[in-house]
């Protein structure tokens, strides 16, 4: 079916998995079902990122990471079909900025382009959010809440606007369409202009809002201290639909295609004990999971599983086809912040000044990390090999994904309980300080910061060349290159 290959002075590139791989994803083409296509590019991904690290050069790192970050979208969320071969395509041009035999590179982009424009697109729309260089469309940029960017950042941000709301600002935004969301104390979703920064709507409701949007298919859906989930039409700013629950949500709603790939649920906690699934269109409830304390954060997702943490010092596990425990983990203290899930690992934080990462299959704890006596809120980031968070003790912390130990530490002047997002080989976060940092992935030193002067609770959602975070002023910041 393929060309003859040369022979490579350079075994370990293993051409013969990559061939393997290549001819599996031919065959699943051939006669199109969704999941052969995305079980052959899972398995072409894993072929993709095994390359890199057998032949590394300067550029390999962020490329490598890139790599991986789509990885993510293949494995890990519902992509339709359509989109799952684009992002596919994705992966290639990532492999082809390496350094390696420029037939290889050639041979894999004229596949995936075949494949791209051979393969049949009337299958149903994509329903799901998920990162992109131009867009941030939930909470930790995708359903495993790994917090990792696609975009790309230069070493030197400037101010490009500020916008006013009433309230301190908790949320965090998400940006779909030119368009950023975010809720405020002010009681009020606030819909804005990416590009001016000026109002184009907001949407009121009976408690403050810390809940940070996520957008799908044109509607934007949050929880509100009032007790609400709110579904509300993207553009128009008026309400689709409502679901009350029995207690405050302050935590992000997740998503994920139900079990039969014909809709989109969501997923949110309540500070009424429990979890709960909403069909995504209709906001009528499919499943609800009791747990025995307040949920604060955002449930994780991934392969199959929702994984959260609760004020009852528990890691729940749970199946996403109907809600039923698959097993719990005991994390040792209340847990307030949200984790990310990625490979049966999920990592996270707790009150009692340690942050763990659980084993899902073994259904324990595998390492713990702790520096100082100060707890831990902030939600992780996840590299190929390491864990980013921040921590009440004033610092950025990165420790070795495997084993928890310690490659470096930033320190800042405040508590960090904003979440870190990676942008290849940097890290953008805030602290209480009332500073915005720029860290370098690599050694852990400072690139580039700004000072705000109020702080900053709210995570950073990045696209292309622009940061945008809120603060406890009541404003929202966006950051980026001035145009002359």
């Amino acid at each position: 079916m393929f060309p003859d290959l040369p022979e490579f002075s350079v075994l370990d590139f293993k051409i013969d998995q990559l061939i393997s791989a290549l001819d599996l994803f031919y065959s699943a083409v051939k006669k199109p079902r969704e999941s052969r296509v995305r079980t052959a590019l899972s398995r072409l991904t894993k072929s993709a990122r095994a390359v890199p690290f057998s032949c590394r050069s300067s550029a390999a790192n962020s490329n490598t990471m890139q790599i991986n970050t789509y990885s993510y979208y293949l494995v890990d969320s519902g992509l339709c079909l359509r989109d799952t071969i684009r992002v596919g395509l994705q992966v290639v041009r990532a492999f082809q900025r390496m350094e390696l035999p420029l037939f290889l590179k050639t041979f894999w982009r004229a596949f995936f382009l075949a494949s791209l424009f051979s393969f049949p697109l009337s299958g149903r729309a994509a329903a799901g959010a998920i990162a992109k260089p131009d867009s941030w469309p939930m909470f930790r940029g995708q359903p495993g809440l790994t917090g990792i960017s696609p975009a790309t950042l230069p070493n030197s941000l400037s101010l490009l606007w500020t916008y006013k709301s009433g309230g301190p600002i908790k949320s965090s935004p998400s940006i779909v369409a030119g368009k950023i969301f975010v809720g405020s104390d002010d009681k009020l979703l606030h819909c804005i202009d990416l590009k001016t920064g000026q109002k184009s709507w907001t949407f009121p409701t009976q408690g403050e809002i810390e809940s940070s949007p996520l957008l799908i298919d044109g509607v934007v859906y949050f929880g509100s201290s009032d007790g609400l989930l709110y579904a509300v039409d993207a553009t128009k700013g008026q309400q689709v639909w409502n679901y009350k629950t029995d207690d405050k949500i302050l935590g992000a709603p997740n998503w994920v295609q139900s079990p039969d790939q014909k809709s989109t649920w969501l997923l949110v906690g309540s500070y009424d004990f429990k979890l709960y699934c909403f069909d995504a269109k209709s906001g009528k409830t499919n499943w609800t999971f009791e747990t025995g304390n307040y949920i604060n954060g955002s449930p994780a997702v991934a392969e199959g599983k929702t994984i959260f943490g609760g004020c009852d010092a528990l890691l729940h596990v749970i199946s996403l086809k109907d809600g039923q425990k698959i097993k719990e983990i005991e994390a040792g203290a209340y847990i307030a912040g949200s984790g990310a899930f990625e490979k049966d690992r999920f990592y996270i934080g707790h009150y009692d000044n340690e942050f763990i990462c659980a084993d899902i299959a073994e259904g324990k704890i595998a390492w713990r990390y702790k520096d100082r006596a100060f707890p831990y809120f902030s939600s992780p980031a996840l590299t190929q090999d390491r864990v980013i968070f921040g921590g009440r003790d004033k610092k950025l912390h990165c420790v070795e994904k495997a084993t928890g130990n310690e490659i470096w530490s930033f320190m800042t002047r405040g508590k960090v309980d904003s979440s870190p997002v990676v942008c290849r080989d940097k890290i953008v976060v805030g602290s209480d300080d009332g500073r915005l940092y720029m860290v370098n992935l690599a050694n852990g030193k400072e690139i580039w910061s700004y000072e705000i002067g109020q702080p900053l609770t709210s995570s950073p959602a990045v696209i292309n060349d622009t940061v945008v975070i809120g603060s406890q002023d009541g404003n929202v910041y966006a950051f980026g290159t001035k145009t002359k």
